[in-house]
């Protein structure tokens, strides 16, 4: 790793990434590379990818990030995403988190995978890497031919909204597939608009 931040941008391929994670109540080696997610011995195509960082286990904002990611597992999986989370913690410290009953601060039952970055390259390839050492709050939407579709980050201090990365994955897929783009405060089922200067007009007159 040398002194420049990595400049991400929107439209071009994610970074690969792997390294060990606790899937369930086993370690498995994770990769990710072009669109294809690797667990174990199982290749996932063709499904959208949300990597998201966190700071640290064991610490006191994340746990309600990890569970509410979870929580909404099934609105992910319906949009066709898998989830990751990653930190600079070891897949043994993962682990022993998960083991921990959610009133004692851990997280419990966790039904998607917690990836160790202890050598930090993959917080430094995403750009999350503070000078402090662990990763600031990012997340990463990537389509399922490995591209960058969105990322966001966040201070330490602050949670995230885990509906809005979901309407983003549905918001993404709607234009890929129809050719219209999504306005403001888009949802599901309310109207879109072509992009163009005269298509759009349809839009606007129905505001």
């Amino acid at each position: 790793m040398d002194d420049m931040v990595p400049v991400l941008q929107v439209g071009s391929p994610a970074p690969a990434f792997s390294g060990q994670a606790v899937v369930g109540s086993e370690f498995e080696a994770l990769s990710f590379d072009g669109g294809t997610l690797t667990i174990g011995d199982k290749k996932i195509t063709g499904k959208y990818t949300v990597l998201f960082f966190y700071p640290l286990d064991f610490t006191f904002v994340c746990p309600t990030e990890i569970i509410a990611f979870n929580d909404k597992l099934a609105d992910f999986e319906k949009a066709g995403a898998n989830v990751i989370g990653v930190s600079i913690d070891s897949h043994f410290s993962h682990l022993a988190w998960k083991n921990t009953p959610r009133n004692e601060g851990g997280l419990g039952a966790l039904d998607f995978p917690l990836l160790s970055d202890m050598s930090k390259q993959t917080s430094y390839d995403y750009g999350v890497l503070l000078e402090g050492g662990m990763a600031a709050r990012g997340v990463f939407i990537i389509d399922e031919e490995g591209i960058l579709q969105s990322y966001t980050v966040n201070n330490l201090g602050v949670g995230r909204n885990v509906d809005e990365v979901v309407r983003l994955i549905e918001g993404f897929k709607f234009v890929a597939k129809h050719g219209e783009v999504c306005p403001a405060n888009w949802t599901p089922g309310a109207d879109t608009m072509k992009p163009d200067p005269e298509g759009s007009k349809d839009y606007f007159k129905k505001q």
